[in-house]
């Protein structure tokens, strides 16, 4: 199950200093305490960061806390981003982990406690909790034998309790206690006895119907409960069907039918009225049921005559001296013996020689190793693979006068141009089959027997190719001299359509089994593989391609892949522009392995142009990439500090909050002046005196009332739920403080539009201060207060006859005085609309909040996977054009072709060698890959330190 928030980052280990230092002191502290640590844990496909995990369960109470609370450890699962696929059994390997390897430091490091040993820890099940108090005494393994599952456990992420069964010789009471846990007991009808009336014989003074004290009473209640509970157990062991007890007790419930069963005689249910001298057991007594047995008749010569003469007649047939085979009885085969399985049925079937058995042998192994594949190996049945290489030999009968067959004589193989070396290979397999006579055959029309020979064939390669996909299988035929001839032999049959399907298959199987060859250039398969690059088929090019690149990759030898023509090779480079990606990646990694030897690039200098090669590679780093902004963090947000004083109240906004009564006034003035900041503290008198000396004196002049100081410092709390007033005792006496807001820096109207103040320095060279919300506003409060204005105009037109200059904060504009006063009051219109924020829009909650400085970037993401530790890592397209790209840098430089080049440099132009020559134009574009994209950066690096240019 993925965790349930989709959208987090998976969890993997965040490698930081202080990861480092919390791992160096868990090594210590379990080095000194001789247990063992797994510094990386692994659950799942998942490796576990401690350090998060040890975090997150403190955080949560710790171990105990978190063991104590039902299905907490799932919820830690969760929270921490683990993949589970079976929940129940990760969180309890999260659990686990963290009891093995951080409980004993979370008691040492968290609760200042020396931890339990570790035989009451680490060395017990991780199942329970109390790890605090757990100590020899209490130890709640003790009492379970060593076995840890007999402990209880509470957290509900273990196990299911064991079901408690506690012996009660009470039958009633024992019910009472399993409650529903077990099931009701079965109730028999009652039986009434049929045996012989019989006058019962009672004891002296022992009536049926007599009455005896509660004494008594009481015994005789108690010994006949006994006497039903060992009679009911003595019965539950010698006949399972019976329920004496349970007749006993119906019984006593109907006291007239037991007197009835005791006027007829003795019986088997009897129960005497005082039992004090009768033992429970012999009381509980029952007599077994009479077993039947069955009665044959003896075999006679009279009454089953056929019976003897059966076997009169088969002592005759022991005693003949003929051949008993010729018998009819003898020649019917076992029964119950069905023959071999099909396995075996279709290897013996395809080694028959026989068509009709072959083509059912055929026909079953294509959908054995079909659905089958990853069982059916050839080791486990010898024979199978020489079966089917012979059967597809035959292939060369339909279109050569030729039958191949397999000797394992190699001067055999010499004399015969048709049989092959089973022992050593066939070397002129390639010239034997050049030599041979090709039969008149045509797609069109195609004898009944040669198209059913064809369709053998072809499932008979079917099958080796479903097969080798195994890589036991793969490894196996590797081995086989006798398969690289059949390959051979099969890539080179004539270009017609209907063997299409026959050499697809064949180069599926070179492709699965040249990872375990070394092919030399003049290996026969090498040269059959090489010749299909020249194939007008998009299927046979990308197998033979995928075939030569991936030879000897299990081994230790290198892949030379030499002899490859000019024209394969620029075959190979015009495919690269295709827009294929099989076909392109196919090409990359066909030139990753060439290029790794250096007489390949050497050939390469030659066969085309590697300036235009490279700039193809180049073009592919960027295959499948996606733009994508990111954003570079240069500062973190953070608040800033809060003012020491609270804002001066601005005189529109006085005559809007006296139009309001109390408390709405004093509402609306905590919200314009303060807000919630729960890191911040502020005196009660700082608060109430700056709300008295805005409101004060108006309040007084209109004949109103202040709202009293308690009432004020309440409203507080009401305004900011967060907000509480607290007292400090310091040692100058208590301070009364409110915690949980700060002051604004700039007030807010009740509309939500904040007031900005005039920064108009004035000539004593203080600012203006006073403050409004609306541009034209402080327009207005400019040209009236700060620049001449003509007479009559209610300070509305400037005064152009006059000089003026702009005294506005940090303004470097006008600053001298000039007659053109109309062009400074037009300047004093930006300082006027200048606001941080917009008007029209709400000013956040944490406005105090200074944001982060980020700087945005374009980045290019292209086809990445993670590794074990869940980095990314470059795949596809653009990991295999940079690897090409680092091989042409390395081995370009030791080829003849760099020594020729150095010395047409030396004779005028620039220098630096073939380097220099291939990754000079592209270095912008190496440069913005290697930035752009994280993915490809090492390969960059590593591409521009070989060529010698990252230190430009």
């Amino acid at each position: 199950m993925a965790p349930k928030n989709a959208d987090a980052e998976p969890h993997f280990i965040d490698r930081t200093p202080e990861y480092e230092d919390f791992m160096q002191k868990l090594t210590e502290f379990h080095q000194k305490r001789g247990t063992n640590l797994d510094p990386e844990p692994k659950i799942g496909s998942c490796h576990i960061d401690l350090l998060k995990l040890f975090n997150h369960v403190v955080k949560n109470g710790g171990y105990d806390k978190i063991s104590a609370e039902k299905l907490a450890w799932r919820r830690m699962t969760e929270e921490i981003n683990i993949p589970a696929g079976n929940i129940a059994q990760t969180s309890f390997q999260v659990k686990s982990c963290f009891y093995r390897f951080l409980a004993a430091y979370e008691i040492k490091s968290v609760h200042n406690q020396e931890p339990p040993p570790k035989e009451l820890l680490e060395d017990q099940s991780a199942k329970g909790g109390s790890l605090l108090t757990r100590t020899w005494e209490n130890n709640p393994f003790k009492n379970a034998g060593g076995n840890p599952d007999a402990a209880t456990d509470h957290s509900g992420d273990d196990s299911t309790p064991a079901r408690e069964r506690p012996a009660n010789p009470n039958a009633s009471s024992a019910r009472a206690s399993r409650g529903l846990r077990e099931a009701p007991p079965q109730r028999v009808l009652f039986q009434p006895d049929t045996g012989p009336t019989r006058t019962a014989r009672h004891a002296s003074g022992h009536h049926p119907g007599g009455h005896h004290t509660g004494h008594s009473n009481s015994a005789g209640n108690n010994s006949v409960r006994d006497s039903q509970s060992a009679s009911s157990h003595l019965a539950n062991i010698s006949t399972p069907t019976s329920h004496p007890a349970q007749a006993h007790s119906a019984l006593a419930h109907h006291p007239s039918t037991q007197q009835q069963h005791l006027s007829r005689g003795v019986s088997a249910s009897y129960q005497p009225q005082i039992t004090d001298n009768i033992s429970s057991a012999v009381n509980g007594y029952e007599p077994r049921q009479n077993i039947i047995v069955p009665i044959l008749p003896v075999n006679t010569p009279i009454n089953n005559p056929s019976e003897f003469m059966k076997k009169k007649r088969q002592r005759l047939l022991v005693s003949s001296p003929y051949d008993q085979s010729q018998s009819p009885a003898v020649r019917l085969p076992c029964i119950g013996y069905e023959g071999p399985n099909i396995y075996l049925r279709c290897l013996f079937a395809l080694r028959s020689s026989l068509p009709a058995e072959q083509a059912f042998a055929l026909t079953h192994l294509v959908r054995i190793s079909f659905e089958r594949g990853d069982k059916y190996k050839f080791d486990s049945f010898p024979g199978l693979s020489d079966g089917l290489i012979d059967k597809a030999l035959e292939v060369g009968s339909i279109f050569y006068h030729v039958n191949w067959s397999i000797s394992f004589n190699s001067v055999e193989s010499e004399q015969n141009i048709s049989v092959l070396d089973g022992l050593n290979g066939t070397d002129d397999i390639l010239d034997r089959i050049s030599c041979l006579a090709p039969k008149p055959v045509s797609d069109d029309v195609v004898p009944a027997d040669q198209q059913d020979l064809l369709t053998n064939v072809t499932e008979a390669v079917l099958t080796i190719r479903n097969m080798v996909i195994l890589p036991e299988n793969a490894a196996y035929m590797a081995d086989s001299i006798s398969l690289r001839d059949l390959l051979c032999i099969l890539l080179n049959l004539p270009p017609l359509d209907m063997l299409v399907e026959v050499k697809h298959y064949a180069l599926e199987i070179a492709e699965v089994i040249t990872p375990y060859l070394v092919l030399e250039p003049h290996n026969p398969m090498y040269i059959s593989i090489v010749s299909q690059l020249k194939s007008s088929d998009r299927g046979m090019i990308l197998l033979a391609l995928r075939a030569l690149a991936r030879t000897s990759m299990n081994l230790e030898a290198t892949n030379r892949l030499g002899d490859i023509s000019t024209e394969t090779l620029k075959d190979v480079t015009t495919w690269m522009l295709l827009n294929d990606e099989d076909l392109v990646d196919a090409c990359l990694d066909f030139f990753y392995q060439y290029t790794a030897v250096v007489p390949n690039v050497e050939h390469l200098v030659q066969a085309v142009n590697l300036e235009i090669l490279v700039s193809h590679l180049v073009r592919l780093l960027a295959h499948g990439a996606v733009k994508k902004p990111i954003q570079v963090v240069l500062k973190q947000s953070q608040a800033r500090p809060p003012p020491n004083q609270v804002a001066v109240i601005p005189k529109d906004l006085v005559k809007r909050l006296l139009a309001t009564d109390e408390p709405i006034r004093c509402q609306q003035w905590l919200r314009g002046f303060f807000e919630e900041d729960s890191n911040s503290v502020i005196t009660q008198m700082t608060v109430w005196q700056a709300y008295q000396n805005a409101f004060s004196e108006p309040v007084k002049q209109n004949g109103r009332q202040m709202i009293n100081p308690s009432e004020f410092i309440k409203y507080v709390s009401h305004v900011f739920p967060g907000a509480q007033a607290q007292i400090i005792k310091e040692p100058a006496g208590n301070k009364f403080v409110i915690r949980g807001i700060r002051a604004r820096p700039r007030p807010l109207g009740p509309d939500g539009r904040m007031y900005y103040p005039c920064e108009w320095r004035t000539p004593e060279r203080r600012l203006c201060g006073e403050s409004y919300s609306n541009p034209e506003d402080m327009y207005k409060h400019i040209l009236a207060s700060h620049l001449p204005t003509k007479e009559g105009s209610n300070g509305t037109e400037p005064d152009t006859s006059r000089h003026a200059i702009c005294s506005w904060f940090r303004c470097q504009k006008f600053n001298k005085p000039t007659s053109d006063v109309r062009a400074v009051a037009l300047h004093t219109k930006v300082h006027a609309a200048y606001r941080p924020v917009p008007f029209d829009s709400k000013v956040s909650s944490k406005s105090y909040i200074e944001p982060a400085k980020v700087m945005n970037l374009q980045g290019e993401n292209t086809p990445t996977t993670t590794d074990e530790r869940n980095q990314p890592q470059a795949v596809g397209v653009p990991l295999s054009a940079a690897l090409v790209l680092c091989n042409i840098a390395r081995n370009v430089v030791k080829t003849k072709a760099e020594d020729g080049l150095l010395k047409k440099q030396e004779m005028g132009g620039e220098g630096g060698g073939w380097n220099e020559r291939l990754f000079r134009p592209i270095l912008p574009r190496l440069r913005e890959v290697m930035t752009e994209n994280a993915s490809l950066t090492p390969y960059m690096t590593r591409l521009l330190i070989t060529a010698n240019l990252l230190e430009e």
